[in-house]
């Protein structure tokens, strides 16, 4: 059986292949499952992980879990978030607040003081400062805000990229980046330089060249990669 082909129910409870219900069992919850094969479920005995064949991957049991990312699940027992691998085993005895899902071997984290900031696959700090956020990392960049309120993209040593801030900012896509000013929501470049002077207030990533953004008139249009007006959606 192919774990790529294995569908979670309409009302995500069980599992399905081929359109027909497996594992001869009915679960609270279930999510779909990720590489090594595993996916997480919720019965009435708590929440672990399950193979392929439906078997459970360990004894312990959880408040809830979640998919496994580069080999690693966020778990919860109690109020204490972490880590485990593939066999089920604590992959570090630090507990947090919160635990993202890891991404490109790094993972965002939330302790006991609300402050975040990323560990590595072993659950090691990666650089030594503390965010009042910090996201997911793509293709080695991450953003996070700092106690002056002004978000800024860091590298995955947690130095940063440019000497730029912003009001608020996205995850770079196909090299450019969403951020925003005092005057509004633009597109900017990896040295954090406006790729075009218009503001708007709302916009999207580009998409193979274009981007769909929203006017401070409410009119939608779409822009290219130098911000010239294509058409009116």
């Amino acid at each position: 059986m192919n774990w790529q082909e294995i569908k979670v129910s309409a009302d995500n409870t069980h599992f399905l292949f081929d359109g027909k219900p497996i594992f001869g069992k009915t679960f609270i919850e279930v999510l779909k499952f990720h590489s090594p094969a595993l996916a997480p479920v919720l019965d009435n005995s708590g929440a672990y992980h399950i193979d392929v064949n439906g078997n459970e991957l360990y004894r312990n049991r959880y408040s809830r879990t979640f998919g496994f990312y580069c080999n690693r699940a966020s778990v919860i027992d109690g109020n204490r978030w972490f880590h485990i691998n593939e066999k089920g085993e604590r992959v570090y005895q630090t507990s947090f607040s919160w635990t993202g899902n890891f991404q490109e071997n790094i993972c965002t984290v939330r302790n006991t003081d609300n402050q975040y900031f990323h560990i590595d696959i072993n659950g090691n700090r990666i650089y030594a400062d503390n965010f009042v956020y910090a996201g997911d990392y793509k293709d080695g960049i991450a953003c996070v805000k700092s106690k002056d309120g002004f978000y800024r993209h860091i590298d995955n040593k947690g130095k940063l990229i440019n000497d730029k801030s912003f009001l608020d900012l996205g995850v770079f896509h196909k090299n450019f980046a969403t951020a925003k000013d005092n005057n509004g929501w633009f597109h900017i470049d990896k040295k954090g330089k406006e790729v075009y002077k218009n503001r708007y207030l709302t916009i999207e990533p580009f998409y193979n060249g274009f981007a769909l953004v929203t006017t401070f008139d409410n009119e939608k249009i779409i822009i290219d990669e130098k911000g010239q007006k294509i058409l009116t959606v």
